[in-house]
């Protein structure tokens, strides 16, 4: 293992405005980006910026509707995570108009995974922020597209970790922000290539979403359903043979929404049980001892997602623990389902996974061979309504959820006409390559900066042509 050090001369620490002492602050790599930077000229942040400012501080009530209420979980690299929003009133968003956001600006995450920075879209024509989030509009002669990639690249990143560094949780206090080094190109053309680059890909990525849901709506529309809202009753009426049917007596189960979902399914030209279509195999917890900074992903549900993997609070196992417990490493053409504290995540592996170790609370489906079923298709009912509200009344009453195996396996499931599983898939697959065609224009957009600092910009303009070249983009 490789010592590194830096020697620092009092006269540098002196001059920091915090006075920072901590080894962590002058890493080599930090210490080795600030001096590429300074010896292109970069400008801090602050040259930029017309105005700076963080979010909304104290309490919040949410409403069911109003203005958007964007926190630092809902803010990725470029991108809006726009899944899990939270809305407050007109007149309490109006208390802090300061916070409040348009498109065009840029919203940078100050707490937890610092540095996630992106551009507001034009759909958001109006949202408010927490305090976690820090706003900053640009001055109009910079753009806030070329900004947001510098900040999301390594030599941004870098920069933000170096800030954010000293604490338990990562946290910038956000005039900080403004002493960011930012390299700007002089070329024009390489700023307007990034931008380019940046719209098209975030196009690509919510048309993705527009994609998948119109893929459900398919399904719904099919089974009757497109229209419905769950409705929770009250009271309701219900005789001792329903109780005694579904062996449970609490009134959360027997609610007549649940019952509303099982009849459409059950009206369905064919449906089945899940274990009836499908092969389950369970997974494995190794313990917490066993986890590891790096080596081998374990996968627990937290890191699961309906269209992927997510990086937060990963852990990973030892190559010698993964030989030891292999057989439980995913397939190509598996289903990973969750059935512990976040039940029914469900994610197809269409491709050959990386290694990987999912744990006890994640299961492993196979489609038996001599069931007609598209996986896509099985996938995106699993992760619909349909199996939700299903797992919902299994899952109710209990302080953590878990959905139990013999409770999936009962699971029902509509089985549409093979051409309208065709259909869906096939909606379901473009839905996933849109979000993976944005992921590669926005890797092009970073490392294209990143090649303008360490060779030239008219060597980064050539790399990028090149890339987009492959990608069949003009």
């Amino acid at each position: 293992m490789t010592t590194q050090y830096s020697l620092v001369n009092y006269s540098d620490v002196s001059r920091q405005p915090d006075m920072r002492i901590d080894a962590d602050y002058y890493s080599p790599i930090f210490l080795k980006i600030e001096t590429k930077l300074d010896s292109l000229n970069s400008k801090e942040f602050d040259f930029f910026i017309e105005s700076i400012t963080d979010g909304k501080h104290g309490g919040v009530t949410f409403t069911k509707k109003g203005i958007r209420f964007l926190r630092n979980t809902n803010v990725k690299e470029f991108i809006i995570d726009d899944r899990e929003i939270l809305y407050i009133s007109e007149s309490e968003s109006n208390e802090t108009k300061r916070a409040e956001v348009s498109p065009g600006n840029i919203l940078y995450t100050s707490i937890g995974t610092i540095g996630e920075t992106l551009v507001v879209p034009p759909f958001v024509t109006r949202a408010n922020i927490n305090q976690n989030l820090v706003k900053i509009v640009m001055r109009k002669a910079f753009s806030p597209y070329y900004i947001a990639a510098f900040l999301n690249c390594k030599y941004g990143k870098n920069q933000s970790m170096r800030l954010g560094g000293g604490n338990v949780q990562g946290i910038i206090n956000y005039p900080k922000i403004k002493t960011i080094k930012i390299f700007y190109p002089k070329d024009s053309g390489l700023i307007d290539i990034i931008e380019k680059i940046y719209k098209r890909a975030v196009k690509f990525y919510y048309d993705s979403f527009i994609i998948y849901q119109q893929a459900e709506q398919i399904l719904l529309s099919e089974l009757n359903l497109l229209n419905w809202k769950p409705k929770h009753r009250l009271s309701f009426v219900k005789n001792f043979s329903d109780t005694q049917s579904a062996q449970r007596i609490d009134a959360e189960y027997l609610q007549p929404m649940y019952e509303n979902i099982t009849r459409a399914v059950s009206l369905s030209k064919n449906h089945s049980c899940l274990g009836d279509l499908v092969s389950i195999k369970k997974c494995i917890e190794p313990g917490s001892e066993a986890y590891q900074d790096k080596g081998i992903m374990f996968m627990r549900v937290s890191n699961l997602s309906k269209f992927g993997f997510k990086d937060g609070n990963q852990q990973h196992i030892s190559e010698d623990l993964y030989i030891r417990i292999k057989q439980h490493q995913p397939k190509q053409g598996e289903i990973l389902l969750s059935k512990d504290a976040t039940p029914g995540i469900t994610y197809y592996l269409k491709d050959e996974p990386d290694k990987m170790i999912p744990s006890s609370g994640i299961l492993r489906l196979k489609i038996n061979n001599e069931t007609k079923l598209y996986p896509e298709y099985l996938t995106l009912v699993l992760n619909s309504v349909i199996v939700q509200k299903q797992i919902e009344r299994d899952t109710g009453g209990s302080i953590i959820n878990h959905w139990l195996v013999d409770q999936i396996k009962n699971t029902i499931i509509p089985i549409l006409p093979i051409a309208e599983q065709k259909k869906i898939a096939g909606m379901v697959n473009e839905s996933f390559c849109n979000r993976e065609f944005s992921q590669q224009l926005l890797d092009v957009a970073k490392r294209g900066v990143e090649l303008a600092i360490e060779e030239n910009e008219k060597q980064a303009q050539e790399w990028i042509g090149s890339e987009l070249k492959k990608l069949n983009i003009k």
